[in-house]
């Protein structure tokens, strides 16, 4: 007796896999841990305050338009803890608890909802949200408060001392006052997630082991920023010049976490690295010749509206096409337009 056997015809693709959108946002939410760790030693608790407010008002600006708009919650994807925390990572431990939360809406509400939701914004929230605050109030932002350690660890910033970041100094053209290793590890002034180069480098080995990010996007970027940097130094040391760059300001941040974004990346291989070194070169453009001293932010976002573009033209060609089939073909819908 034939065996029944029900049949199931469904749309490509058909490749079944356990992870889901939830647990890949886990995975970059482990992978930013590290950085706030570091963040909290070196600036106190009031850096654990300032994400935690980061996120929650993230999470409800997500909740409340959705519920608003009778459209199904997603705060359970986690993408908006994500949104919170970058924005925070982008921020000073010093900066007023009302920035973020300005923030949080125009990312999430702004950037993100009102396209659709996740997958479908062609900016990266977090860096749409902190450009738009820093646009509005950049005298709040402009300052960070020094490095605390571990003996100050429960103090919130009330009566920290704020001073320049380093990438102040390499703007004006000279070599910050601290050493590479203390911004290698994150003994410097600075943004909660760009202190310390070391915990977002365990964090974005983290991402590509478990494959949630691939290497094209970080590396060329980063390869781009080095090599501009070492051949036009502003410095004597072009090796230390490089460095510097490096390790200063939101190079590793961006690179690494925003820059890797899914929704506004490309899809295809060479568009990845073509989009990274676009990031790279737009990067110490805005830093050389722009009157703002950090330029990961604007460059990412810039190339952000270029991914249409670069995937247009990065497509592969359908197996078995020639480039002279794609010649007639197209010839072939001119003629019919005409």
């Amino acid at each position: 007796m034939a065996e029944n056997r029900k049949l199931t015809v469904s749309s490509s693709p058909h490749i079944r896999s356990a992870q889901d959108t939830r647990s890949i946002m886990l995975d970059v939410i482990i992978a930013l841990s590290p950085a706030l760790l570091v963040a909290v030693y070196v600036f106190g608790l009031r850096a654990l305050v300032l994400t935690c407010v980061s996120v929650a008002a993230s999470v409800f600006f997500e909740w409340a338009y959705r519920k608003l708009m009778k459209k199904p919650s997603s705060i359970g994807d986690l993408s908006a803890v994500i949104t919170g925390m970058l924005i925070a990572y982008c921020l000073p431990a010093n900066t007023p608890y009302w920035i973020p939360v300005i923030a949080a809406f125009f990312a999430i509400v702004i950037v993100k909802q009102l396209y659709g939701g996740i997958g479908k914004n062609f900016l990266n929230p977090a860096l749409a949200g902190r450009a738009f605050v820093v646009a509005s109030w950049p005298a709040l932002l402009a300052l960070s408060p020094a490095p605390l350690g571990y003996d100050s660890i429960f103090n919130f910033g009330s009566d920290a001392v704020t001073a320049a970041t380093p990438m102040a100094s390499l703007h004006a053209g000279s070599l910050p006052d601290v050493g590479i290793l203390d911004m290698f590890l994150g003994k410097i002034g600075g943004s909660l997630g760009e202190v310390s180069s070391f915990a977002l480098l365990v964090g974005g080995a983290y991402l590509v082991i478990r494959k949630i990010i691939c290497c094209r996007i970080p590396v060329s970027y980063i390869l781009t920023v080095a090599v501009l940097t070492f051949i036009f130094p502003k410095g004597n040391n072009n090796l230390q010049w490089m460095l510097y760059n490096l390790l200063g300001g939101g190079l590793m941040l961006g690179a690494i976490f925003m820059a890797t974004d899914y929704s506004t990346s490309p899809v295809t291989p060479k568009g990845q690295i073509i989009f990274g070194i676009g990031c790279g070169l737009l990067t110490v453009f805005i830093r050389y010749f722009g009157s703002y001293v950090e330029g990961v932010s604007y460059a990412i976002l810039i190339m952000n509206v270029c991914v249409w573009l670069i995937d247009k033209y990065t497509l592969p060609r359908r197996f078995g096409v020639t480039r002279e089939d794609k010649r007639s073909a197209k010839k072939s819908k001119e003629v019919a337009a005409q």
